[in-house]
C-alpha cells in the first residue's frame, strides 16, 4: 500500500481517503452469502435505474421496489446499501446524499478522470468494476474488484489529483454493471 492509494479488508480502510496524502479507499470485501444470492436473481434488462437524494438514515426498499426489484432481493440489496450510505454521510459529514443505482451497459465514463465533487464512493455490484490508475503511472491500470467499495477523492479535495478513474470497456462484449454511485449532496 503507498501513502495515496489504501486497501484493506474492512470498512474501516474507507476512512483513510480523509488523509490529506490519500486520494482513493479501497474497501476490498465479497458480498455475504445472502447478498450475493440476492444478486443472482437479478435481471438487469428488468430493472429501472434510481436516483435519488436521501437522508443517510433513510430507506430504499420501496424505490428499489418500484424499479422492479424481485421482492426477494429488495431486502438484501436495501441494507446494504444502507450501509454504505451511513458510512459516506459519516465520512462526508453530508447529512444528504444523492444516490445512483444505475445498469450500465455502455462505456460510460470512458476516459480517466476526477470528479468534480469530494468524495464519490463505487460499487459495482455485477459486472466488472471501475478501473483506476496514479497519474505518475498512466500505464499501470488497476481494476477495483466486483463488489468492493472505492472511495475516491474528487477535485474539490484534491486538485490535481493524483488518482484517475474510469468505467471499464464493456460495449464490445456487451457486458453490464449494476452500479452504485454515492455523492454527497
Amino acid at each position: 500500500m503507498t501513502s495515496d492509494v489504501a486497501t484493506g479488508g474492512q470498512a474501516a480502510v474507507l476512512d483513510r481517503v480523509a488523509r490529506p496524502d490519500c486520494a482513493l479507499a479501497i474497501w476490498e470485501r465479497r458480498p455475504s452469502p445472502v447478498l450475493a444470492g440476492a444478486l443472482t436473481m437479478l435481471y438487469l434488462d428488468t430493472v429501472d435505474d434510481i436516483a435519488v437524494e436521501l437522508a443517510a438514515d433513510a430507506t430504499l426498499e420501496d424505490a428499489l421496489q418500484a424499479a422492479g426489484y424481485p421482492d426477494a432481493a429488495i431486502d438484501p440489496i436495501a441494507a446494504d446499501i444502507g450501509l454504505l450510505v451511513r458510512h459516506h454521510a459519516a465520512l462526508t459529514g453530508s447529512a444528504r446524499l444523492a444516490l445512483r443505482l444505475e445498469v450500465v451497459e455502455t462505456d460510460a465514463c470512458r476516459r480517466f478522470h476526477a470528479d468534480y465533487t469530494t468524495l464519490r464512493l463505487l460499487c459495482s455490484y455485477v459486472g466488472p468494476a471501475t478501473q483506476w490508475h496514479r497519474l505518475a503511472e498512466p500505464d499501470l491500470i488497476h481494476q477495483v474488484p466486483t463488489g468492493a467499495v472505492a472511495v475516491f477523492k474528487g477535485r474539490l479535495l484534491l486538485d490535481p489529483p493524483t488518482v484517475l478513474h474510469r468505467s471499464p470497456p464493456i460495449a464490445a462484449h456487451g457486458g453490464r454493471r449494476l452500479m452504485l454511485v454515492l455523492d454527497p449532496s
